[in-house]
């Protein structure tokens, strides 16, 4: 496995998907501080919560000139259905090429990879978040997030930089 990126390094700039089947790339948002949750899966009850405790706190992401982005595999249009189930505020993307044919943002990363539940292994989504400085640099790492309290604790930390 290659070096994944760690805190000072670049975030890679891959190709993500938004709900509306529209291109954005980590680097859209140079300027601001971008804080990046992955997350296993829409509509889940951990993922549902983080959504909407991101979603709850996004003005004062904004008023820290911190701009929030979600991203999992799930496709485009199953994001749109979470968003309006849920009256998400916070963005989402999805990671992955419309065939699965390259590897995405969270493969680079390490973020999706090897899990295991019961004892049972299987590949997904680590939910890790990060906080990128307004170059694009990774500031902060949050591995295995425990959702409790996990949105406030990023806010802070943007809040900090």
């Amino acid at each position: 496995m290659t070096d994944t990126p760690d805190i000072g390094d670049t975030f890679p700039d891959l190709p993500l998907t938004r709900p509306d089947g529209s291109t954005i790339h980590p680097s859209d948002f140079r300027g601001r501080k971008l804080v990046v949750f992955f997350y296993p899966k829409d509509d889940t009850p951990g993922c549902t919560t983080e959504s909407k405790d991101f979603s709850s706190l996004l003005a004062e992401f904004e008023r820290a000139g911190t701009d929030v982005l979600g991203i999992s595999k799930d496709p485009p249009v199953k994001h749109t259905r979470f968003i309006a189930k849920h009256g998400l505020a916070v963005p989402l993307a999805s990671d992955s090429a419309p065939d699965d044919s390259q590897p995405g943002l969270s493969d680079s990363l390490g973020v999706w990879g090897e899990k295991s539940l019961y004892g049972r292994k299987y590949v997904g989504m680590n939910r890790t978040t990060y906080l990128l400085d307004a170059e694009g640099r990774i500031a902060r790492i949050w591995r295995k997030v425990k959702v409790k309290g996990h949105a406030v604790e990023v806010l802070a930390a943007a809040q900090a930089l």
